[in-house]
């Protein structure tokens, strides 16, 4: 029994100090572990479901890769089946599923901190469990709202909130510190000004809404405050009473990812199955819930990002973690933004696009969705180190002799960028942007070419963002410029048709992390996640 109970229980470092807490996280794990190990009661609310993995036979607890799955109990029926169909797909490996209160199974892992998967009934729940460390990514299953579940034929004529006040109605309702249900009718009959007085005259309070609306099933009450999907599978016997405080308050049930899985891969696999229309949204909305449009389900899907090249080194690292914790290929297209807008425009269709300029996003905001602007990097020349040529400012870049690299104006941002800049100082007469074209040696798509090519002698002077050289600074000479507005600000957004809305959204959560951010910093950007400018 000890080694099976060391095969499952998995723990992410350790949690409290101090001797009484240690003692008591140690006794609240082995609890966990028995519930999880242990032969359950097949009609208990709360019991251990074991899915397993094709037709290998298992015992509870055999098998170390089994993900662990603490859910709602309300949502155990599309739940369940769900798991059963995965297991026979054969898509992942098998599924241990624990049922409780959605506030009781978060106590649980805040304390014991063991498992994969969380599956709560509120997106309140998961908001706390993501503050406090336990999950990460949370996606999206189900809407559900309360209703108030009455017998067959509503016999004692209940309409209204106030109704449930009547002396001869008997009331059931769910544990506000235990289960999702009983948190939502607790705040709202507060709002409504009924807590009080149905807190006072409730027959019983349980730990699931399973539980109360069993109750009502059974005539050991009259009436119960419960999700729309509980009463939808209970048809039979008992019919829903909406009313407008209730209906006003639909909830999303949501799954969220554990910090301490040992296998995030199949967490997010088995979770984009659940979310997916032609697989887990089935169940769903087979079980009364009204389904959310989720992505396609595929094993291991293919995105396409395009980028430009400027962003290449800030985001590589992220992306190549994202794909392996997703499961997923993202496929990267850097070049210069003149190009991938022209592709765009063409009828290219990227999943996102993160551009070197807002000024490239501006001409295919139509396709995509508002835009992030991420970061931001000044323009700068550079030069051969000790600046042989004396170059102090751009207008130095026009002086004969001088051998000048600058980016394509219409294939590249910073090509843009650059004459924008300098059509606006004058020079003797002219344009700074016309007086430089007899130095003008090289045209490129992308800065990195232009860096290269000063590196190895063939340019004198080039005009570059600040993040093309952040890893060369100490092999180059740097000289900012100071005159009108050398800022490239760079967006990313989702494209409005993608079929991977929430995968999408996923990688650019991923992209303006925390962790992502240090990236960007190290390679010369700076931060700035927040809205881009019009």
């Amino acid at each position: 029994m000890k080694e099976q109970k060391s095969q499952i229980v998995r723990r992410c470092g350790a949690i409290n100090q101090g001797v009484l807490i240690a003692v008591g996280s140690l006794i609240a794990l082995g609890l966990l572990s028995f519930l999880l190990i242990s032969t359950p009661d097949k009609n208990s609310p709360s019991s251990v479901k074991t899915v397993k993995s094709g037709n290998k036979a298992e015992t509870a607890g055999s098998s170390p890769d089994a993900l662990v799955l603490f859910c709602a109990a309300g949502v155990k029926p599309p739940v369940a089946e769900a798991a059963e169909k995965y297991a026979k797909e054969k898509f992942g490996t098998s599924i241990k599923i624990q049922y409780g209160g959605s506030g009781t199974l978060l106590s649980n892992l805040k304390v014991a901190r063991v498992g994969d998967l969380y599956l709560a009934a509120d997106t309140s729940y998961q908001k706390i469990a993501q503050d406090a460390g336990l999950v990460k990514e949370v996606i999206p299953l189900a809407k559900i709202r309360p209703v108030i579940a009455v017998a067959k034929g509503n016999p004692k004529q209940i309409k209204t909130l106030d109704d449930l006040l009547k002396p001869d109605v008997k009331i059931a309702l769910a544990n506000p510190t235990a289960a999702s249900v009983g948190k939502l009718s607790k705040k709202v009959l507060q709002q409504t000004g009924h807590w009080d007085q149905i807190e006072k005259k409730t027959t019983v309070f349980k730990p699931t809404v399973m539980d109360i609306a069993t109750d009502v099933r059974l005539g050991a009450v009259d009436a119960a405050i419960v999700w729309d999907s509980t009463v939808k599978q209970m048809s039979g016997e008992l019919e829903a009473v909406h009313v407008p405080e209730f209906d006003a308050s639909v909830k999303t049930i949501t799954i969220g990812v554990l910090t301490c899985s040992n296998n995030p891969t199949e967490a997010l696999r088995f979770a984009r199955y659940l979310q997916a229309p032609e697989k887990g949204q089935i169940e769903f909305e087979k079980y009364g819930y009204e389904p959310v449009d989720g992505d396609p389900w595929e094993l291991s899907p293919e995105l396409l990002l395009y980028s430009g090249g400027v962003n290449r080194l800030a985001i590589e690292d992220t992306i190549r973690q994202f794909e392996k914790r997703e499961g997923v290929t993202v496929n990267v297209a850097y070049n210069g933004c003149g190009i991938l807008v022209s592709q765009i425009n063409a009828g290219a269709m990227p999943d996102a696009y993160f551009a070197c300029d807002v000024s490239y996003m501006h001409q295919v905001q139509d396709k995509f969705q508002a835009p992030v602007t991420v970061s931001e990097t000044d323009m700068v020349i550079i030069t051969k180190k000790g600046n042989p040529k004396k170059i102090k400012s751009l207008k130095d870049l026009a002086r004969d002799g001088i051998k000048l690299g600058i980016a394509h104006e219409k294939q590249s941002a910073l090509g843009a960028l650059t004459k924008r800049m300098m059509s606006k100082i004058d020079y003797h007469g002219q344009d700074l942007y016309t007086a430089i074209q007899k130095n003008v040696k090289q045209n490129t798509p992308t800065a990195d070419l232009l860096v290269n090519q000063l590196r190895v002698g063939g340019l004198d002077a080039s005009i570059v963002y600040r993040a093309n050289v952040s890893q060369v600074e100490d092999k180059l000479e740097i000289i900012p410029i100071t005159e009108a507005n050398p800022l490239a600000e760079q967006p990313i957004a989702i494209r409005k048709k993608t079929k991977y809305r929430y995968l999408m959204q996923r990688l650019l959560d991923a992209i303006e992390s925390a962790q992502s951010k240090e990236k960007f910093e190290s390679h010369g950007f700076r931060w700035r996640v927040g809205a881009a400018k019009p």
